[in-house]
């Protein structure tokens, strides 16, 4: 690869809520992000943007849940439509009751643009998975265990979308240790993302060339230099014109921008696209000499927590061409890139956690779920265990109890869930004969990764 290009990586996952609770913690956020970030990506992606597509399995389970799709459609027509209405009665100023119905058509026209087969209308555009639930891999107390979230994931992305022969995999949180890169190209992993940051060095040129294991997958650097002008606290999501994610009206709609005004619609798509205009010139910049630069964000950040994101995106992927920048899919440009060697990764544990650790998942706060999990996974493995008990493993592994408890940011919510998924797990090995109670998760276990040696 003699050209510097860019690559934009879009990690779209939610923890496991279907079914699990409503507002302000519970399936609601499923709903909220449909609307704010899902369908606005799925309009950037019909258009033809380049950009690469991870769908996490437990996001996919959600989206095909029985009923899911319908109580989405109520939540829009029925719930968000009436909070609004509560909000524009209650409010003191004109210009925010005008906001907010505005904001209420947006719902509106989502509702009208939610397709039945929601999961359906991404597969043209699904390339990466990850595993099940997204655990931390590196905390799995076993090979077995790690082969069954990885390989159910894998099952699941076959399944529903058709061929993965170029192998992408989301390793959940960026969580990488070198025993993990045998088992992942044992189950075909071609290439998964790492953030090597505080191993290279921020902004250091390895950052922008895939490294090649000694095992087998490639170890594809996500770029902290272009992720930081969106993704931080001095980020483009911050500046003053955009939509204020944290103020909110007694329904948790969001009328104010970030430095107070009452939120412009057309001064936020001017800021966006200057925004665009800036990030595509950096990056252009960054890769001048060769190289390439892997942009990974959460899909969840464009729209639902930066309300402009999906437009800004839409602008990137103008702006890119009008410069001649090379905007193109990762696996295309993988498939031409010359790796350097690992070697001297061979010791390196990292993920794309703050600090970029383990700590987030197995610190003091939070250090009793993991070790919890990892025993509950060896009562898994010594028991004969039917699909019940391996389905209360899977949720009970998800990262995603472990970091909303140690952010502090779903009350108690996170820890609920986790000692839910744990009591029915030790319910479950008591009657191996159980059926599943967890509605739609991890629905092509691949239960047999368990019994492997």
């Amino acid at each position: 690869m003699t050209d510097g290009r860019l690559a934009i990586l879009l990690h779209s996952h939610m923890p496991y809520v279907e079914g699990f609770g409503t507002w302000p913690f519970g399936e609601e956020w499923l709903w909220e992000a449909i609307a704010t970030s899902y369908l606005p990506l799925l309009d950037v992606l019909e258009d033809g943007a380049p950009v690469t597509l991870g769908l996490t399995p437990v996001l996919c389970d959600q989206l095909e849940a029985p009923g899911a799709i319908e109580r989405c459609l109520a939540f829009l027509r029925e719930v968000r439509p009436a909070s609004h209405a509560l909000d524009v009665a209650e409010a003191t100023d004109d210009a925010v009751a005008a906001e907010l119905e505005r904001g209420a058509e947006e719902y509106a026209r989502a509702a009208d643009r939610l397709p039945a087969d929601l999961l359906g209308a991404f597969a043209p555009f699904a390339a990466w998975t990850s595993a099940a639930t997204h655990p931390i891999l590196p905390l799995l107390a076993t090979d077995a265990g790690v082969r069954l979230q990885v390989r159910t994931g894998i099952e699941a992305h076959r399944a529903r979308f058709g061929d993965w022969w170029r192998g992408g995999f989301w390793l959940p949180e960026c969580a990488t240790a070198p025993w993990l890169h045998a088992l992942l190209e044992e189950a075909g992993v071609h290439a998964t993302c790492v953030d090597l940051t505080d191993v290279l060095g921020h902004g250091d040129e390895r950052h922008l060339r895939p490294l090649q294991t000694e095992a087998g997958p490639l170890l594809v650097p996500i770029d902290r230099v272009a992720i930081d002008l969106v993704w931080s606290a001095e980020g483009y999501p911050s500046h003053a014109a955009y939509r204020d994610s944290h103020r909110r009206t007694a329904r948790d709609h969001r009328p104010w921008a970030n430095d107070g005004a009452v939120y412009d619609r057309e001064r936020a798509d001017e800021q966006a696209r200057a925004d665009a205009a800036d990030f595509v010139a950096r990056v252009a910049e960054r890769v001048r000499g060769g190289g390439l630069c892997v942009c990974a964000l959460d899909t969840e950040l464009l729209g639902h927590w930066w309300h402009e994101g999906p437009r800004w995106l839409r602008f990137v992927v103008d702006e890119a061409a009008r410069r001649g920048l090379e905007l193109g899919h990762l696996d295309d440009a993988l498939a031409e890139a010359e790796p350097a060697g690992a070697d001297a990764l061979a010791d390196v544990v990292t993920t794309w956690g703050d600090p970029r650790d383990l700590s987030t998942w197995s610190g003091p706060q939070v250090a009793e779920l993991a070790w919890a999990a990892r025993a509950a996974e060896l009562d898994v493995l010594a028991a004969p265990a039917g699909e019940r008990a391996v389905r209360e493993l899977l949720a009970l592994q998800s990262s995603d109890w472990a970091f909303l408890a140690t952010r502090e940011t779903a009350g108690a919510y996170p820890r609920e869930r986790f000692d839910g998924h744990l009591a029915a797990l030790r319910s479950a090995l008591t009657d191996p004969h159980a059926e599943p109670e967890l509605r739609n998760l991890a629905p092509h276990l691949a239960a047999g990764a368990l019994l492997e040696p």
